[in-house]
Order: C-alpha cells, then sequence, then structure tokens
C-alpha cells in the first residue's frame, strides 16, 4: 500500500466527513466551523466552496441531486446551484449547546446523523436516523461525540464511535426499519493510537477509522477486535474516510488543525489538508438519501 498523497494543502481547522458521489466523481467535504461544503473533483484536481454560513456536522447525497446536511439549524435539503435550503428537522432546537457532527446514509437511504457537546463535556448527544418519507427517530442517547458509522458489507451490522469510550460498538441493524439492537463493544481502541474519529468499511466486512490525535489510519477486524494495520497519514489529527474513485480503491482522509500548538504544526505542517490513499482492496459505497 503506498503513502498518503496531499491532493489539498486547505488547511481547515476542522476538515471532515468526506463522501462520495459516485454519480458525479465527485468528493463531498466539510470545513466544519467555517461552515463550508467542499466539492473536490479529482479529474480536474479542483475544489469548489459551498458556503452554509452555519456550523455543519457531516453531509450526505441524495438520490435526487441535492445534498442533505445536519448543521448548527437542524437537518436541512440544499440545492447545489441555487444554495436554497429546505429544513426537514430540528430535534435539538433545545440545546444550543449542541451541535451535529458525524453522519451519513444507510443503503435503505435513510439519514444517519450524531450529536455532541459542543465544549466536549457533558453526554447530551445523540444518534438519530431520518427516513426518506420524514420520520425521525433516536437511536441513541447520551452520547458525548458522536463519530464514525460504518455497515457491514451484508448490512447486518451498524458500527458506532461515541469517541471518548475508545470503543467501536457494533448494533444489530434492521434495514427494514432502520432500527438497532443488540449492542456490543466490538474494538477497543489503545490509548498510545490516538482517539478513534471518523470511520468507513470495505467489502471485506473491516472497519478502517481515523485516529485524531494519532497521525494515522487505523485497519480493524471487527469480529475478533484484531487491529490489522496502522497507515501513516502526514496530520496529526486525522478525522474522517471514505472510499472513492474507480472501483472504490482510493480512500481520501481528512484533517483538522484544530487545538493543535505551534510545536505540533511544524511537526505536521499538513494536517487540515485532504489526502489520498491508494488501496488494494474495494471500499463500501456512500450512499444517498431518499427512496
Amino acid at each position: 500500500m503506498n503513502s498518503p498523497d496531499l491532493m489539498l494543502d486547505a488547511k481547515a481547522q476542522l476538515g471532515e466527513g468526506p463522501c462520495w458521489d459516485a454519480a458525479t466523481r465527485t468528493l463531498y467535504w466539510i470545513n466544519i466551523y467555517a461552515g463550508e461544503i467542499h466539492t473536490y473533483s479529482p479529474e480536474m484536481g479542483s475544489d469548489r466552496v459551498i458556503p452554509v454560513n452555519e456550523p455543519i456536522g457531516c453531509i450526505a447525497p441524495t438520490k435526487a441531486g441535492e445534498i442533505i446536511i445536519a448543521s448548527q439549524s437542524g437537518i436541512s435539503l440544499l440545492n447545489p446551484a441555487s444554495g436554497l435550503r429546505k429544513t426537514l428537522a430540528n430535534p435539538e432546537a433545545h440545546l444550543p449547546g449542541n451541535r451535529f457532527n458525524d453522519g451519513k446514509c444507510d443503503p435503505a437511504g435513510r439519514f444517519l446523523a450524531g450529536t455532541m457537546d459542543n465544549a466536549e463535556r457533558e453526554a447530551s448527544g445523540a444518534l438519530y436516523s431520518l427516513s426518506p418519507d420524514g420520520t425521525l427517530k433516536t437511536l441513541l442517547t447520551g452520547v458525548r461525540i458522536s463519530n464514525g458509522l460504518a455497515w457491514s458489507p451484508d448490512y447486518s451490522t451498524l458500527y458506532y464511535i461515541d469517541t471518548p469510550t475508545r470503543a467501536v460498538m457494533a448494533f444489530a441493524y434492521d434495514l427494514a426499519t432502520g432500527d438497532i439492537s443488540q449492542p456490543r463493544e466490538a474494538v477497543d481502541v489503545s490509548e498510545e493510537l490516538g482517539w478513534p474519529d471518523g470511520m468507513t468499511s470495505d467489502t471485506d466486512g473491516n472497519l478502517w477509522v481515523a485516529m485524531w490525535g494519532g497521525a494515522k489510519l487505523t485497519k480493524w477486524d471487527p469480529a475478533s477486535g484484531r487491529l490489522i494495520q496502522t497507515i501513516p497519514i502526514p496530520a496529526l489529527n486525522a478525522t474522517s474516510c471514505a472510499f472513492g474513485g474507480e472501483g472504490l480503491t482510493d480512500l481520501y482522509v481528512t484533517s483538522a488543525r484544530k487545538g493543535m500548538s505551534n510545536e505540533q504544526l511544524a511537526k505536521y505542517p499538513l494536517t487540515g489538508g485532504l489526502f489520498c490513499l491508494q488501496t488494494d482492496v474495494n471500499g463500501m459505497p456512500t450512499y444517498s438519501y431518499g427512496n
């Protein structure tokens, strides 16, 4: 496996949420506090910014060609051409200290998005699921920093990270209803690796986890909890990852400069950039919202 290549020296304060839109061959990613959605074209090497003008936690493509976003004002649909937005849900209007963080769509077209205490102190966050018909479910409560989501290749298992727990949890996932059950710890992440952040999965059933503060990606077998591989990333805070490109073999990685000292920035000057790793596996796709 090759070392990761720098695609964009974006110097993002909190780069996050990469997701591949196969229809347009575009990688979406976000800069949370800047309130920016980025559309990166690997073919053109270009990066376009769509301003949202408020903190934004996660996004996903929709089957209608729009973008579903979870931001400070709730979950909404965004027309990327006009910039017009339509609010779909705002489950935490009563919690101004919270914000949305990581999220993605399941294979049935639901949008799962989690929240967190912006001060990273209280377990006031939750994990929500919004169906294409507009039905909103609360899947989990008592979350501190809602982060990575991924599914097994047969979609029967949802993997989920609440970062301060240092665990990747596994839930039985009912694709017909979107309900979760039977929680168990699949992976225990040791302190020397960093903090588990965003996550994706491949068609072999393995999990790829970005490590905040660890300058690396980690690859895990969730059946055994075994660490298969660590891949150095030239950014202290690797935040999330998503497969894209032809055959879904390109692994895109976002990163963040938030909270870094001058000494750390001098050691990891590319932190905040967007990277791409050429892998020898096929990743699970980015799913879209809608029927």
